[in-house]
């Protein structure tokens, strides 16, 4: 009795400890599926489903208080960009910078083109 015991006590401990409790950094959601949608049907209308898309990643980001993920920022600067809207680019370029200071020298060198260009 006391070994049948002590297996159930160990089993239930191994089930657990082996439990996934580490909170994720990111959450991409469905960003290479609407990138890949876009992709693959050019136009207007899959551009704007793929830059709602990366909006709704940024939503969850911080409704479940997590990192926006890598590029989503840059993206979607870059999709204000094709649509002639610099000064809402810079600001997801900047967003992209501050939230990942290892892109500052890419970021400044877009946001520099964009202002001369402008």
């Amino acid at each position: 009795m006391k070994a049948k015991l002590t297996i159930i006590a160990l089993t239930a401990l191994l089930a657990t400890g082996c439990a996934n409790t580490v909170k994720p950094m990111y959450d991409y959601a469905d960003y290479s599926e609407s990138f890949y949608a876009m992709k693959r049907d050019t136009g207007a209308e899959s551009e704007a489903e793929w830059k709602s898309s990366l909006e709704e990643i940024i939503t969850s980001a911080e409704t479940k208080q997590l990192r926006v993920p890598p590029g989503v920022f840059a993206n979607l600067g870059y999709l204000h960009l094709k649509a002639n809207d610099e000064p809402k680019a810079i600001s997801y370029f900047e967003m992209e910078m501050k939230t990942y200071p290892e892109a500052t020298v890419f970021m400044t060198g877009l946001i520099n083109k964009v202002k001369a260009k402008g």
